[in-house]
């Protein structure tokens, strides 16, 4: 019914993918900021502030704290639709080879069932094993302040070569994550591990 609602009026898939998103962040009762959740979501403070909207349009109200130190809480149970993608679903998909324009199609398709696996809450073991190895990279390179280079899957770009330089790691509610800073974005950002395909330490320091 939350699906039906959203797409009815206008919203595209992708966009329902991300306030679904939006919504395991928040049914956990914490508040949480409109910075953190463009952070999470890799999108602008005002799709943030959309996302909302079109909730509201579902019925679902979420409250707004005022202040300095306010943010965004959901105080109501919701129950979220079960997503049902695996990694074998995306395997099958990246591997078919079309023509033309349909590749390309493919592609968007493949790379929305990835976003959906790799918010999956159950992993299989060699996911397991990718973020054992990443969680010890950036560990190391935290102590030693050297530079780490990863691809990145971000649900709005699809998989990104980065270079970070690892401050912290922390553990979201989903799993763990790392707060860097990232050259390609100049900026502070925080990334879930099990969203890095690859990694390699780099003997550059920061």
């Amino acid at each position: 019914m939350i699906i039906y609602s959203l797409y009815k009026d206008g919203g595209k898939m992708s966009k329902v993918s991300n306030v679904i998103l939006m919504l395991q962040y928040l049914e956990n009762g914490r508040k949480y900021t409109i910075k953190e959740l463009s952070q999470k979501l890799e999108v602008s403070e005002r799709m943030i502030r959309l996302y909302r909207e079109e909730l509201e349009k579902a019925g679902i109200y979420i409250d707004t704290i005022m202040g300095r130190y306010g943010g965004y809480v959901l105080n109501q149970s919701i129950r979220i639709p079960i997503r049902k993608f695996t990694k074998e679903d995306y395997d099958f998909l990246h591997n078919l080879k079309l023509t033309g324009d349909k590749q390309e199609k493919l592609n968007i398709i493949a790379d929305k069932v990835r976003g959906v696996y790799f918010d999956s809450k159950s992993e299989n073991i060699e996911l397991k094993d990718q973020i054992k190895n990443s969680y010890n990279i950036l560990t190391r390179a935290i102590k030693e302040k050297r530079k780490v280079r990863i691809n990145y899957y971000s649900f709005t770009r699809g998989n990104q070569d980065r270079v970070i330089w690892p401050y912290d790691m922390f553990l979201y509610n989903t799993g763990w994550g790392c707060a860097a800073f990232c050259e390609l974005k100049n900026d502070l950002r925080h990334f879930e591990l099990k969203r890095i395909n690859h990694i390699e330490l780099l003997n550059e320091k920061f």
